[in-house]
């Protein structure tokens, strides 16, 4: 990873730079677990000393002002799609398309299978699509009224969505990260996944077993037939329950397979349950717009229902978008001022093996995004740091397109300042910190690429061609520095 330092600046020390990060997180974490505030002024506050540390090592204003924009215009697409997944979710709730998936998945799925089936399903279709965030955002909105009406805990419920939607998006070679991380490390798109498959396929196993085992739990204590059937005369009666209605979550996985952007594939979406609400349910065009805007306010009298279908709009994303906003001024200031490159080099000078290096890669991954409050920032700030250290060792680079991967992609939803885990809290409607410990896959994924690491299991070498190239471009360089 290079940052350019500009003529009269210098490089932070390690101590420096670690004063932006602690000052960050401890600020973060003292106001949202002890005073129950939000995590905007203390993410503003360490957008503040970042900035300090880059005036004290002599960047100008300019540089660092830059870096923020830069930081910000990182956010854009993650904020378009924001806005669109929020009049999404209003519309379909006015259209009954949510109401409609409750309704009958409230009579196919039972407590007993409820958390493996999540998992399942998110996966299955987030592969299919590529998309995490599309997957929790149609979907998954659908499987939370289900989990809520069979009495499983939301956590629980987000948590399964979660994991299902991030294997899927992370081994599926339709997906941006997928593609990315083999790009970053220097290796090819499926021969990225074929390694990976390793570790990930023990991390779904896992979790498939404990969410069985949860699931087994909940089939004996929640979801009394009581309790379903007064949601389903709810539904029933203030909905137009109707099959044509899966039309609309059929669309958009459609136009996502067929590779449609998720931009214009969710306005696809919305559009289509615009016609539902008008078409079925009889809405008129200032409901609809109302909807899109503002969300809907359930109020059948059911606390049940109404707590489930009370959400959606772009207005409800004003929230997440800000703190996003904020999250990514912190990074560009980090990473303009050569903040991170630090920490990473402290980092990479303890690596003396190969499962150091490897465990660093993750921890590296994870860190990144803590501090670049973004996965695609840190898959490139993490690829481009290590993929040299790994040629350097004779480790091939799926090595590290997977570490990368295994840490960075699927633990950005766990943070709640990352644009990853601002967007599921706010589109499952369950606070980032409550669904974190049962995202088992999110964070299992981590720990297994550390082990497989430390353990040297399926730790490919670099191919005696490889080896060669990376010998070559290392006496270019030297030759390079020495003329």
């Amino acid at each position: 990873m290079k940052t350019t330092i500009p003529e009269g600046a210098r490089a932070p020390t390690v101590l420096e730079a670690a004063i932006s990060l602690v000052a960050l997180i401890i600020g973060i974490t003292t106001s949202i677990l002890i005073y129950g505030l939000d995590a905007h002024i203390p993410m503003a506050l360490g957008v503040i000393i970042a900035s300090l540390v880059g005036l004290r090592c002599g960047f100008s204003w300019t540089n660092i002002q830059n870096g923020m924009v830069r930081g910000i215009t990182n956010a854009i697409p993650a904020v378009i799609i924001l806005l669109v997944v929020g009049m999404l979710i209003g519309i379909w709730i006015l259209a009954g398309v949510v109401p409609t998936l409750i309704y009958y998945g409230l009579q196919i799925l039972s407590p007993a299978i409820f958390l493996p089936a999540t998992v399942a399903i998110c996966a299955v279709i987030s592969l299919a699509t590529g998309t995490s965030w599309g997957t929790t955002g149609t979907i998954g909105v659908a499987l939370m009224g289900i989990g809520g009406g069979l009495g499983i805990p939301l956590p629980l419920v987000a948590g399964a969505v979660l994991s299902g939607a991030y294997f899927g998006d992370k081994i599926s070679p339709l997906s941006d990260t997928t593609n990315m991380a083999p790009a970053m490390a220097g290796t090819d798109l499926f021969t990225h996944i074929r390694h990976m498959s390793y570790t990930t396929g023990v991390s779904i196993g896992l979790t498939l077993i404990i969410e069985t085992v949860l699931s087994m739990r909940y089939a004996a204590e929640g979801g009394s037939v009581e309790r379903v059937q007064a949601m389903l005369s709810t539904l029933d009666a203030n909905y137009a329950i109707n099959p044509a209605l899966l039309v609309a979550p059929l669309v958009v996985l459609v136009v996502s397979i067929k590779k449609i952007p998720a931009i214009p594939g969710i306005t696809i979406g919305a559009v289509v349950g615009g016609l539902f609400a008008a078409g079925i349910q009889g809405a008129s065009w200032p409901d609809i717009l109302t909807a899109a805007m503002y969300g809907v306010t359930s109020e059948t009298g059911i606390e049940d229902v109404d707590s489930l279908l009370s959400r959606g709009g772009m207005n409800a994303m004003t929230y997440t978008i800000s703190l996003t906003m904020i999250a990514l001024m912190f990074g560009g200031v980090m990473e303009r001022t050569n903040q991170l490159k630090v920490l990473a080099d402290a980092i990479l000078s303890k690596a003396k093996s190969t499962g150091s290096l490897i465990t660093a890669t993750a921890l590296t991954g994870v860190g990144s995004n803590l501090v670049l409050c973004d996965q695609y920032m840190s898959i490139v700030m993490t690829g481009r740091t290590y993929a040299q250290a790994y040629r350097d060792r004779g480790v091939a680079p799926e090595n590290l397109s997977r570490a990368v991967e295994d840490s960075a992609t699927v633990t950005a939803n766990l943070v709640p300042w990352n644009s990853g885990g601002a967007y599921q809290s706010a589109t499952l409607g369950v606070a980032t910190l409550a669904y974190m410990p049962f995202a088992f896959f999110c964070w299992l994924s981590p720990i297994v690429t550390i082990l497989f690491g430390v353990f040297n299991i399926t730790i490919t070498p670099l191919s005696e061609e490889e080896r060669e190239k990376s010998e070559a471009i290392s006496k270019t360089a030297i030759g390079e520095v020495t003329t």
